[in-house]
């Protein structure tokens, strides 16, 4: 059996007598003695220590004292009187006198060596204890922290609970919302449909208006027309021998003084004649100019509703905004051709000068838009939308520059 073997062993005896309620004085005298008898090994305070694992410092080597003393109790020998000479006796107790000084001298410098030795278990004892101290409040510390971290993170989950619940809220208020919308918006779909329904019709009744007016308008054109042309014969008719009597009546002047008297008064007749027929001239001329820009106004009317019925009036709208933005290319505008012009609006002031009122003209059924006050203009184009478009961009091309 090796050192290590038989000092468990001495462990597992010191167990067994402190299991049986033996004291520290007990345990330490008998780790002195297994150490001493069995294993030949002096008994120190730190190996007794290490055995026992109990008693301080001041204890133990009271304990070691005191085997030390059982030790030379046992050991002791009474020697009888005459029996060694009295020189032999002297000479002996010399020697055991200076075995037992020599004892006491290798015992306190043992004793020294192994009180250096607790002292510096005990410093390093003390210097752990204070890293240990330190190590736990760190860890106090740390678990503190942890702690705070863990309530934050509890708080953050509770929270982030209760905003997911909102939301959750939220999100079906919001699809009941949806639906709702959805609902209306195909009531509102379905409404104006009716209503589109009916501006159709509406439609058809206006063109057969003014189909109607139009025939109106070219019979009235024609009977004022017919009106004006026997007004104006009839005023030559009766200008042109009025003319000839007034010359006759200028040559009978010199001669004829009541003659003249006459002659001025028939003068002035045929003015005031004349000047009512002039004036009811001009009345007609203007009633005339007045259908034609009613006709004018009419046809104007009439070429956008039939402009209007090929698009939906929001789609037309989107496509004019898409314009005025600068966002439709001229592929993209050749290809919508004149389907919105119906809904195009002019722009009311040219981009270029700020000043002039745009103008559109149609040439060969190519529309142009021009400002007349700085000439600004944007070419020929397929439609409506196509002239608006290229007249915007130019317009603000050139600002830009």
């Amino acid at each position: 059996m090796n050192l290590d073997q038989e000092r468990q062993a001495i462990r597992d005896e010191l167990e067994s007598l402190r299991a049986s309620g033996a004291r520290r004085q007990e345990l330490s005298l008998h780790a002195c003695k297994r150490l001493f008898f069995d294993l030949g090994i002096r008994p120190s305070m730190a190996a007794v220590r290490d055995l026992t694992q109990t008693g301080s410092a001041s204890d133990i080597p009271k304990d070691i004292d005191h085997f030390w003393e059982r030790i030379r109790t046992v050991s002791r020998v009474k020697v009888g009187a005459g029996a060694i000479p009295k020189a032999l006796e002297d000479r002996a107790g010399e020697l055991l006198g200076a075995l037992f000084e020599e004892a006491v001298v290798h015992a306190r410098s043992t004793l020294d060596s192994e009180r250096e030795e607790i002292r510096a278990q005990v410093t390093l004892s003390d210097q752990r204890a204070r890293e240990a101290e330190i190590r736990r409040d760190a860890s106090e510390e740390a678990i503190k922290r942890s702690e705070l971290r863990a309530e934050a993170a509890w708080d953050r989950v509770r929270a982030l609970e209760t905003e997911l619940s909102s939301a959750a809220t939220h999100g079906t208020a919001h699809q009941e919302g949806l639906q709702s919308t959805v609902r209306r918006l195909d009531g509102e779909n379905e409404t104006l449909r009716q209503r589109l329904d009916t501006e159709q019709a509406t439609n058809a009744a206006l063109r057969d208006r003014i189909d109607a007016l139009h025939v109106e308008l070219r019979q009235s054109t024609e009977h004022y027309a017919q009106q004006i042309k026997d007004a104006v014969a009839e005023a030559e008719r009766r200008v042109k021998p009025m003319l000839v009597e007034l010359d006759s009546l200028r040559s009978m002047a010199a001669t004829y003084q009541s003659g003249v008297r006459d002659a001025s008064r028939k003068e002035f007749e045929f003015i005031q004649q004349l000047a009512a027929a002039k004036a009811r001239g001009d009345r007609l001329d203007a009633q005339l100019r007045e259908q034609s820009h009613e006709v004018d106004v009419l046809t104007k009317e009439v070429a956008a509703l039939r402009g209007q019925q090929d698009i939906d009036p929001a789609v037309a709208i989107l496509l004019c905004s898409l314009v005025e933005a600068g966002r439709l290319t001229t592929d993209e505008l050749a290809a919508i051709g004149t389907a919105a012009d119906g809904h195009v609006t002019l722009p009311l002031r040219c981009p270029k000068c700020e000043e002039g009122e745009p103008e559109l003209s149609q040439v060969d059924h190519r529309f142009e838009l021009q400002c007349p006050e700085c000439d600004h203009s944007s070419g020929p184009g397929e439609s409506r939308l196509e002239a608006v478009s290229r007249f915007l961009s130019s317009g603000s091309i050139a600002a830009s520059a």
